[in-house]
């Protein structure tokens, strides 16, 4: 599957649902954060933007499948997501959100552990590391 490199930013996945960001970029997503997450715990979080639910379902079983524990918490703010990381100690976190974005986008916020942002470049490169 091709992904645009456009939607990969400085500290996050951001496009217009469902063109750009949808159940198959962001399950591919987080299989690629999967490698360096696998048998520990991962914090998944959503905002109510059209398509979270949706968006966050297709990374919870991506990851799972994986063998990565989700502690799914729903519909959460970000800060509350960074808490939580690091409250937890958890490997990392992925906020479904497009933050200030129009409602008709989309994306994923994604952290390692204490919190620490993952550049959407180093995201983008560990997908062409997958098997096609």
């Amino acid at each position: 599957m091709r992904i645009s490199k456009k939607i990969f930013g400085a500290y996050d996945v951001r496009g217009r649902y469902p063109r750009e960001i949808n159940t198959k970029t962001t399950a591919l997503i987080a299989q690629a954060l999967s490698e360096k997450w696998r048998g520990q715990k991962v914090i998944l979080a959503r905002d109510i933007r059209h398509g979270s639910v949706e968006l966050a379902g297709a990374v919870k079983a991506a990851l799972e499948s994986n063998q990565v524990i989700v502690i799914d918490t729903g519909l959460t703010t970000t800060p509350m997501l960074y808490f939580l990381v690091c409250a937890t100690q958890a490997a990392g976190g992925i906020m479904v959100t497009a933050s200030h974005n129009p409602k008709n986008w989309n994306g994923l916020k994604v952290v390692s552990q204490n919190a620490v942002p993952i550049r959407g470049e180093e995201i983008y490169q560990k997908i062409q590391t997958l098997p096609q």
